[in-house]
C-alpha cells in the first residue's frame, strides 16, 4: 500500500507550506519506502510515497494525463487496468502502473468513472484547468482514508490520521464506496449494489458459481511485479486462499520472475491453534512455509507502536494487529512486498459463532449486510494499516467487488447455520470447494471450525494483555473512567489501557470520533444478546465468548452427511444446470 497526502484550496502557496507538507507526508513514508513524490499547483498540493508493486521502474507518482493538466495521487491496485487500457484506445500512457488509467478515466468520463474500477484504492484528483478537484476510496474500505478541514477553508485528505490530525480543525474517516467533489463540497456514494439496501435476496445456492467467483477474485490478484506469499493461519478462508493461489500460480508472470513454489506465512506463540493448523495445510499444498514465533512480552512490548499505526483504541482490532504487525515485519525482512489474506469471509457467510444464533434467514441477512458496511472500521482497518506499517501490501480475494455480489445474492436460507442438517457456519463456502476428484483441501480442514484471530495465535495472547492492563490500571482508575473519557467509555481495564495511549499519540476531539463507539464488541454482543439472552453474560470479545456453538458442542467432527451431497456438483441446488 502506498501513502497519499493532498492539501488542497490552502491560503498558503509558500515554500514553508510546502516543507510542512513534506513533513507530513513522511510520517506515511511506511506506507510507502520505495520512491515520494509532490505537485504543487497554486493552492493545491498532493504528496505520493510509492509502495511499488506495479511497474517498479516507472510508476512513480504522482501521474498525469498527456498535457499534465490532471493529476493524480493514488494507493491502490487497479486490477482490470489492462481492460481499461483498452477502452482509452486514443489517450498516451505514460508508464506500465496499473493505476495510470485514473487520470484518462476522468478525462473521457468525468467524475462518474468510478465505478469502472475494479480494485482496493484512495485517490485524490487535481483539474488544474479548473482548479477542481475529486477524491474516492474503494468500495468495502479496503484502503485507509481521511479527510479534514483547515480553518482556512481548505481540504486534507491523508491516508492515515497521522498525516492531517495537527492540522485540521476538524476530520473523519473518509466513506467506503464514496467520491467527494469540490464541485459539490460534498459526498456521493458511487457504490450502491443490489445487496446495499439489505433487501433479502432470493437466488438458489449454485456452488459452482460461487467457487467460480472466488477462484477469479484470487487469480487476479495474482498480478505483481515483485515477490508476494499468502497469510496462512490453518483456517478455511486463509486455507482456500492458499489452495487457489498455489493451484493457479503456475502460468503467472509472477511464477516465471519469482518461482512456481508459493510462500505461506504464520504466526502465534509457541505451541498455539494457529501454527500447528497452518503447517498441515502448507504440507499438504506443498508451500514454502514461514513460521513466525513471538512471546506475550513482544507483543505487550508492541503496542504503542501498534495503535500508532493502526489508529485505534478497539480492543479486538488491538489484539488482533499486533501479532499481524510483528510478522508483516518478519515478512518484508524476507523481501516479500505482497501478500493475499482471507478478510471479509465471517462477514459475508456468517461466519461469526453468535450467528448460530440468527432466528430466521431476514435477521442473518441484515446482520451481513451490517457487518460488511462495518468492515473498514475494523478488519480491513487492520489489515491495511498493521501490514502498510512495515511496507506490505495486503490484498483481500473475499472482498473483490464481483464475488461480493455473487455471495450476497444468495438465499441466506442456504447461509444458516443448522448443525442437524451438516450445515455448520459458512457451509456454502465449504461446500462450494469440495472436489472429491481434485479436492482443494482435506475434507477435515475444509470443515475446521472458525478461531478468533486473537485466539487462534495462542490462548495465553488475551490473557498476558489483560494481566498487563491491570497492572497499569486501578480499580480508582476505572470508577472515574466516565469522568476521564465520557465519549466511548472504556468498559474494562485493557480498554482503558489502549485508550490511555491513544490519546497521547492522537489527543483531538476528532480523532477518537473515528474509532467505532461503545465497548469494542458492543454491536455484535448487542446482535447476539438480542438473538439469545444468554450471551449478554458474557462481556469479552474473543471467539470464547461464543456459548455453547465451538468445538465442544460440535465435537471437531465433520457435519453428518447431507441430502445435497448425493448430488452432482454441476447439478446441486440450481436448477439451470439439470
Amino acid at each position: 500500500m502506498c501513502g497519499i497526502l493532498a492539501v488542497l484550496g490552502c491560503s498558503d502557496d509558500s515554500q514553508a507550506k510546502r516543507v510542512r507538507v513534506l513533513e507530513l507526508s513522511r510520517r506515511l513514508k511506511h506506507r510507502g519506502p520505495d520512491w515520494s513524490g509532490i505537485y504543487q499547483s497554486g493552492d493545491a498540493y498532493l504528496a505520493h510515497q510509492r509502495l511499488a508493486i506495479i511497474d517498479p521502474a516507472s510508476g512513480d507518482q504522482p501521474l498525469f494525463n498527456e498535457d499534465k493538466s490532471i493529476v493524480v495521487t493514488v494507493n491502490g491496485e487497479i486490477y482490470n487496468h489492462e481492460e481499461l487500457r483498452k477502452r482509452l484506445k486514443n489517450h498516451k500512457f505514460r508508464t506500465g502502473s496499473d493505476c495510470d488509467v485514473i487520470a484518462h478515466l476522468y478525462e473521457e468520463y468525468g467524475e462518474d468513472f468510478v465505478d469502472m474500477l475494479d480494485g482496493i484504492f484512495s485517490f485524490v484528483l487535481l483539474d488544474t484547468r479548473d482548479n477542481s478537484f475529486m477524491a474516492a476510496r474503494d468500495a468495502i474500505g479496503v484502503t485507509s482514508l481521511y479527510i479534514g478541514w483547515g480553518l482556512d477553508g481548505s481540504v486534507w485528505i491523508s491516508s492515515e490520521l497521522k498525516g492531517l490530525h495537527d492540522e485540521c480543525e476538524h476530520f473523519e474517516a473518509f466513506p467506503p464506496g464514496h467520491l467527494y467533489s469540490s464541485k459539490s463540497r460534498g459526498f456521493k456514494q458511487w457504490y450502491n449494489p443490489p445487496w446495499y439496501n439489505e433487501a433479502v435476496p432470493s437466488t438458489p445456492y449454485d456452488p459452482l458459481s460461487l467457487r467460480l467467483a472466488f477462484e477469479n477474485a484470487v487469480i487476479k490478484r495474482l498480478l505483481t511485479d515483485v515477490p508476494f506469499g499468502v497469510l496462512l493461519s490453518g483456517g478455511l478462508d486463509s486455507s482456500l486462499v492458499a489452495a487457489i493461489t498455489s493451484r493457479h500460480l503456475a502460468g503467472t508472470k509472477a511464477a516465471k520472475q519469482w518461482g512456481a513454489q508459493l510462500h505461506s506465512f504464520c504466526v502465534g506463540l509457541q505451541g498455539s491453534p494457529d501454527l500447528k493448523a497452518a503447517r498441515e495445510v502448507a504440507d499438504y499444498l506443498g508451500t514454502v512455509h514461514h513460521e513466525f514465533h513471538f512471546t506475550v512480552q513482544d507483543g505487550i512490548d508492541a503496542i504503542e507502536d501498534v495503535i500508532y499505526h493502526v489508529e485505534t483504541y478497539d480492543v479486538t482490532t488491538i489484539r488482533a494487529s499486533t501479532p499481524m504487525f510483528l510478522m508483516s515485519r518478519k515478512i518484508k525482512s524476507l523481501g516479500v512486498k505482497m501478500v493475499l489474506s482471507g478478510e471479509g469471509s465471517d462477514e459475508i457467510f456468517g461466519g461469526y459463532l453468535y450467528f448460530h444464533k440468527a432466528p430466521n434467514k431476514q435477521e442473518f441477512h441484515h446482520e451481513t449486510c451490517r457487518k460488511i458496511k462495518a468492515l473498514h472500521k475494523y478488519d480491513c482497518l487492520r489489515a491495511n494499516k498493521a501490514t502498510s506499517a512495515w511496507g506490505l501490501e495486503a490484498r483481500v480475494p473475499f472482498l473483490d467487488k464481483e464475488f461480493i455480489n455473487t455471495a450476497m445474492s444468495i438465499d441466506p436460507h442456504w447461509k444458516m447455520i443448522k448443525p442437524e442438517e451438516g450445515r455448520i457456519e459458512k457451509w456454502v463456502l465449504r461446500r462450494a470447494f469440495e472436489d472429491d476428484d481434485r479436492p482443494y483441501l482435506p475434507k477435515h480442514i475444509l470443515y475446521r471450525q472458525k478461531e478468533q484471530f486473537s485466539d487462534g495465535v495462542g490462548y495465553s495472547w488475551i490473557d498476558g494483555l489483560k494481566d498487563h492492563a491491570s497492572q497499569h490500571v486501578t480499580d480508582k482508575m476505572m470508577v472515574n473512567a466516565a469522568h476521564i473519557f465520557p465519549h466511548n467509555t472504556p468498559t474494562s481495564k485493557e480498554g482503558y489501557y489502549y485508550r490511555m495511549i491513544f490519546e497521547r499519540l492522537f489527543p483531538q476531539n476528532s480523532a477518537r470520533l473515528t474509532v467505532p463507539g461503545g465497548a469494542s464488541v458492543a454491536c455484535s454482543t448487542e446482535k447476539a444478546a438480542e438473538w439469545d439472552s444468554n450471551w449478554s453474560k458474557n462481556l469479552d470479545p474473543s471467539g470464547r465468548a461464543a456459548l455453547g456453538v465451538h468445538l465442544s458442542s460440535y465435537d471437531a467432527k465433520l457435519p453428518p452427511k447431507n441430502p445435497i451431497d448425493d448430488m452432482p456438483l454441476l447439478m446441486a441446488v440450481n436448477p439451470i444446470h439439470t
